[in-house]
């Protein structure tokens, strides 16, 4: 069976622009492919907790019987977040623009499945990505003003990199912006169909 893990970052949950782009990409999805399995991670309603010492400890712990609750609750956390992710053929991320980055809470989520030796690892020739079932990445990304190509653009250059560094490589950007500039309707239509032309490739 063909499976989809979607993450909505917004703020605003379900009800944010990112998010609602991403719901017409799983219903396009849903349409292409009849039997898909969507996973979802709504980050707004249920966020993942900003990476800390005692986090970081835990994921490079050998011995994790000495780890305090919290210690364990996070690696158990980091490792079903990996775990989704290993799992599926396609990988939908909605993306706001909050104060030119990504939402801290989507940052976090990386944190947690970024792990050396798991989903990456360091060789003689560099690093080498280990999640290798990702065949593609549709990134809906909501911008209030227009920053696409423009240095204030810190997403899409970082969403590469990382994604990347993974071993995720075929990431397909899907922007709907000036929203807060009088081009909502124009914007979102727009993205609509850069959405149904991209599933429709799969």
């Amino acid at each position: 069976m063909t499976k989809a893990l979607v993450i909505k970052s917004s703020v605003f949950s379900g009800q944010g622009e990112s998010s609602k782009l991403v719901e017409h990409t799983v219903s396009v999805l849903k349409q292409q492919i009849a039997d898909i399995e969507i996973i979802e991670r709504d980050l707004g309603s249920e966020p993942v907790n900003h990476l800390d010492g005692a986090t970081t400890a835990a994921f490079f712990a050998q011995d994790t019987s000495d780890l305090s609750e919290s210690q364990q609750s996070a690696l158990a956390l980091s490792n079903e977040l990996i775990e989704e992710l290993k799992s599926v053929d396609y990988l939908v991320l909605g993306v706001p623009m909050y104060n030119f980055g990504i939402p801290s809470t989507l940052k976090s989520w990386i944190d947690y499945v970024a792990r050396a030796g798991i989903t990456f690892r360091y060789t003689e020739n560099g690093p080498e990505g280990l999640v290798t079932n990702v065949k593609k990445v549709i990134v809906t990304a909501a911008r209030g003003g227009m920053y696409q190509g423009t240095p204030k653009d810190t997403q899409t250059p970082y969403l590469r990199d990382v994604l990347g560094f993974l071993g995720i490589n075929d990431v397909k950007f899907i922007y709907a912006e000036a929203l807060n500039m009088g081009e909502k309707e124009g914007a979102v239509h727009q993205a609509h169909q850069q959405i149904e032309d991209v599933v429709s490739a799969l």
